[in-house]
């Protein structure tokens, strides 16, 4: 089987700046004090996912999880190391990402999915679908600046859900969603994966990640502190604790209310 992502000891930093204004940086270097500081937001992080698999990434909140789906879409490159990657990445990062606020929701949907690698044929053979999977109805004509985030979201989505690609990242696309449309995701997820793509899933809830992962991958300050079978991986992060009953219809049920996704 092929490799479909492959972080080869991938490190992006960032730099924090304790002083915005050059008087305030003056003062502070004639004072010695310090200007600035830099960070490991992922930090020398390698794993292989092959095609046809689906995995979770899971962490606390600040623990890289965003930075590294940024660095597999190649919104970002890593500042040492590599992230290598087969076929066409479609998803969403952000929601609204790519969006035009100025422009119809008609005119992003082409936008979006230009962005995603789509043709302008392939979009309008596939426009009605991506539109009755977005269902904001009379707003399709409106500015996207106008739409509340839950809009945004599924316009997003929809486009995303709707392209050929051969890896599908998700990442809190469902944060702002309501239940129909959830139910809606989660099933055209289960679609995804049946079709054979590989998709990398960042999530804090462990009933999702049980339901839509094989394996899981865990951040820890930026460092891959797990990689294994999902069960294990919830233990090992804490998450299974205080009545979280996988067996729970329910239980499970209310997890994918929750955020399905979550930034850093």
């Amino acid at each position: 089987m092929a490799a479909s992502i492959v972080a080869d000891h991938a490190t992006k930093k960032f730099t924090m700046r304790y002083h915005r204004t050059i008087k305030q940086i003056t003062i502070a270097a004639m004072r010695r004090q310090q200007i600035s500081d830099t960070f490991d937001a992922v930090k020398d992080v390698s794993f292989t996912i092959e095609q046809g698999e689906s995995v979770g990434l899971m962490g606390l909140n600040g623990s890289g999880k965003s930075t590294l789906l940024k660095l597999i879409s190649g919104v970002m490159k890593p500042d040492s190391g590599q992230v290598l990657t087969r076929g066409r990445i479609a998803g969403l990062i952000a929601t609204g990402a790519g969006f035009h606020p100025q422009l119809t929701g008609r005119d992003n949907v082409f936008l979006n999915a230009a962005i995603l690698g789509m043709s302008e044929a392939e979009t309008r053979r596939k426009f009605d679908q991506i539109v009755e999977f977005a269902d904001i109805g009379r707003f399709l004509d409106t500015p996207v600046g106008h739409y509340s985030s839950g809009m945004f979201s599924r316009l997003g989505f929809a486009v995303a859900v709707h392209t050929d690609c051969d890896i599908f990242l998700v990442d809190e696309v469902l944060a702002v969603g309501d239940r129909p449309f959830k139910r809606k995701c989660v099933a055209r997820m289960d679609e995804i994966r049946a079709e054979g793509r590989t998709m990398f899933y960042v999530s804090h809830a462990p009933a999702s990640v049980r339901k839509m992962c094989d394996r899981v991958l865990i951040l820890e300050k930026g460092a891959l502190g797990y990689d294994g079978p999902v069960d294990e991986g919830i233990r090992y992060l804490g998450y299974d604790d205080d009545g979280d009953d996988v067996n729970s219809e329910e239980s499970e049920e209310s997890e994918v209310d929750e955020e399905l996704g979550a930034d850093v």
